[in-house]
């Protein structure tokens, strides 16, 4: 399928200014836009100037969540050239995510084809400064314009870049977490291993609580048991305890990150024990008395690793490695922003020039 390009004729100015713009409120130039219906299967693909997109009142994703999306980033070299890491995971898990929503597989190869072009089109938008990187957000959604509830028939496909800062403006500093004990994210058989709205929509009350106490983000427990720890808000997490790091296994109800896979493969090329395991509150709290546990922190593309400096369970603070980040928290953040960023050579086949 060829790719047709609509210019924009009347561009942006720039940001001049990286530590302005914070995240997600700055988009390029330009976007992709591809349609789905039965009958044609993908079709009209094309990089138009970046604006609303119109739909149905009655569109189905507007009334039954019929969406997934993924995150990923575009990273500035040294040398002036422009990587992506680990993409074709990110198309991947985006097919995993739609066939669990019933909505038509991508051709991977081709949405990578696609973001490549649109990142060339903008590539004057990428970040030279440093921690700053290009976010990119591909997503797909369910668009037949009538109520009946149904396996969706027609869909969007899009992908929009928006320029970020720093997620760190302030250095790698460690946040507070509160467990969550009320709600639940996902329980097993449902959508929890998907990327799709429904499950941050989910989250958005204990979250507020949350920041209401002063706590950065929701550590989930299992919804069946409420026992065993998931995830943490828009992170993986992952805990040293006794010199094995232990993080919770993905049963169906966790998001399969890929920072978390590359984290895993960091550890193990070092050596390092990983169990991907059930772990549970009780288990945590035993180990932060006995002082076994270590360090704890956060996966995910934003943050890259957060490091952990308290646990919060039932408003009784539990604090890891007396608040600071610990020694392979930084190590992990140091090896995989050197990696993303093209500071050192990519030994594992993770990244993929921009050409």
């Amino acid at each position: 399928m060829d790719i047709s390009i609509t210019r924009n004729q009347s561009p942006k100015a720039k940001p001049t200014d990286a530590s302005q713009l914070g995240f997600g409120k700055v988009f390029t130039d330009h976007m992709f836009l591809m349609d789905y219906d039965r009958a044609n299967g993908w079709h009209d693909a094309r990089i138009v100037p970046y604006g609303d997109i119109s739909i149905s009142p009655a569109s189905t994703v507007l009334h039954y969540g019929a969406e997934v999306f993924e995150g990923l980033k575009a990273y500035r070299r040294p040398d002036g050239e422009i990587q992506l890491f680990r993409p074709r995971d990110n198309f991947a898990r985006m097919n995993d995510s739609a066939e669990r929503l019933c909505l038509p597989e991508l051709d991977g190869e081709f949405c990578l084809k696609a973001l490549k072009m649109l990142i060339n089109l903008d590539r004057d938008w990428v970040p030279s400064a440093e921690g700053a990187s290009l976010y990119i957000r591909p997503f797909l959604f369910g668009n037949d314009p009538f109520l009946g509830v149904h396996t969706v028939n027609r869909c969007v496909f899009c992908i929009i870049l928006s320029p970020s800062g720093s997620y760190y403006k302030e250095g790698v500093n460690p946040v507070r977490i509160m467990i969550e004990t009320r709600d639940v994210r996902a329980v097993r058989g449902g959508t929890g291993y998907a990327k799709c709205g429904g499950n941050y929509a989910a989250s958005m009350r204990a979250g507020e609580k949350a920041e209401q106490k002063g706590y950065a983000q929701v550590l989930w427990l299992d919804g069946v048991e409420r026992k065993y720890v998931e995830e943490v808000g828009s992170m993986n997490v992952m805990f040293k305890i006794s010199g094995v790091v232990v993080t919770p296994k993905l049963t169906g109800s966790v998001l399969p990150g890929i920072t978390r896979r590359s984290c895993i493969a960091l550890l193990k090329n070092w050596g390092l024990p990983v169990e991907e395991r059930l772990l549970s509150v009780d288990e945590l709290k035993q180990a932060v008395q006995e002082g076994t546990l270590e360090e704890a922190w956060g996966t995910g593309t934003a943050a890259v690793v957060s490091p952990i400096g308290e646990l919060c369970v039932e408003d009784v603070p539990y604090i890891v490695n007396g608040g600071r980040i610990g020694p392979v928290t930084q190590k992990l953040y140091d090896e995989l922003t050197s990696i993303q960023w093209g500071k050192k050579p990519d030994e594992f086949g993770w990244t993929e020039l921009v050409k």
